[in-house]
């Protein structure tokens, strides 16, 4: 018996430390999970993300279809303004040409010089004949005044001056005519040969802008169309942060606003940019928004497409009383150590913290909703 009452004795005293512990680590864990708010600072911000795209990057298109007949750039090569990229051979452009120019020199005014002063040879003609038939009619018709003459002769005259007067007419309209056919073909000729000039500089190729060659798609005979990307060309000094922003948060985003940024590139280090343009209208796929930033001092080697993550700051304050989120209910309820309800304005919110501005101070205890 004396066995079985230190064993019963025995077992209480373990219920007893059980208890016990349970107890002390209930109180710890109500201890733990009862805070007071903190006055610090709070930092409201916007997620992004996106790759870095090279300034004034853009696809190199062709106008024309053809053959690659030279290329004079590679991958990872330094362009100017105006570098030639390529050329494209098409020999039906080339006959083209070449019948403009032709055109363009048969309807001149130096190869038509000919026609012109024939026709003005017959102007000056006529004009020599209406002047010589005119004297000869004034003079006839001061005869007849004096009864010295026949009228048959008189009326001879007046035909011959008719005839020549209609003859001079005939001849400048013609000189007038010849002269606004010849211009217009000539103009229209050199148009021609300009606009076929034009469509043969389609067949080269010139960068755009300054930079590298990020990208060639294409070899040395292969066919290109206007439909295919040739190449990537961009900058190789400026790169533009292109990031996306959700539809929900695009209306508190404004241009000039931080950005903090991190590499995927340099895991290690956080990069500050502001937003320097807002492209306004949304990837209806997405519901994002595409918004563009740059680097307030970019890191030394950048390469187009790396990717990122972002945080484009909305607002800052300091001496902020703030509560973790998860002690928040509602948006508005917190409760008392009493576990009482008690209602709050908020303001600034940040991923794990959010800011009191009235409702209770920073001495009121509190405990987090699911107790």
């Amino acid at each position: 018996m004396t066995g079985m009452k230190g064993l019963k004795s025995g077992y209480k005293q373990v219920i007893k430390s059980i208890l016990l512990l349970l107890l002390i680590i209930s109180a710890c864990q109500s201890k733990q999970d009862t805070i007071r708010p903190v006055v610090q600072s709070i930092t409201e911000s916007v997620y992004a993300s996106g790759v870095l795209a090279s300034k004034n990057q853009y696809k190199v298109y062709a106008t024309v279809t053809g053959i690659v007949n030279e290329i004079f750039i590679d991958e990872g090569s330094a362009v100017e303004i105006g570098s030639p990229l390529l050329s494209i051979v098409n020999d039906a452009q080339n006959l083209l040409s070449e019948n403009a120019k032709l055109s363009a020199e048969f309807n001149g005014v130096n190869f038509n010089r000919g026609k012109l002063n024939e026709a003005r040879s017959l102007v000056d003609l006529t004009k020599s004949q209406l002047e010589n038939d005119s004297s000869m009619l004034e003079r006839q018709r001061k005869l007849w005044s004096q009864d010295v003459g026949s009228r048959v002769e008189l009326e001879q005259r007046e035909l011959a001056f008719k005839g020549s007067k209609n003859n001079y007419i005939s001849a400048s309209e013609k000189l007038e005519e010849l002269e606004k056919q010849l211009s217009f073909l000539s103009i229209q000729a050199q148009n021609n040969f300009l606009i076929s000039n034009k469509n043969k500089g389609d067949y080269q190729l010139n960068s755009k802008v300054k930079g590298k060659v990020y990208q060639l798609n294409i070899a040395k005979g292969e066919i290109v169309t206007p439909q295919l990307p040739i190449a990537i060309i961009g900058d190789d000094e400026k790169y533009i942060l292109e990031m996306q922003i959700d539809e929900y948060d695009i209306v508190s985003i404004q241009l000039n606003m931080p950005v903090l940024v991190e590499l995927n590139s340099y895991q290690d280090s956080v990069f500050n940019a502001v937003v320097t343009k807002i492209n306004p209208i949304m990837n209806v796929q997405s519901r994002t928004f595409t918004i563009e930033a740059e680097f307030s001092q970019p890191p030394s080697i950048l390469y187009p497409n790396i990717s990122f993550e972002a945080n484009v700051v909305i607002n800052t304050k300091k001496d902020a009383l703030l509560i973790p989120r998860n002690y928040l209910l509602n948006d508005s309820i917190v409760l008392s150590k009493s576990g009482k309800k008690l209602k709050v304005v908020t303001g600034l919110k940040d991923y794990q913290m959010v800011e009191i501005l009235s409702g209770i101070d920073k001495n009121e205890e509190l405990i987090p909703p699911e107790q």
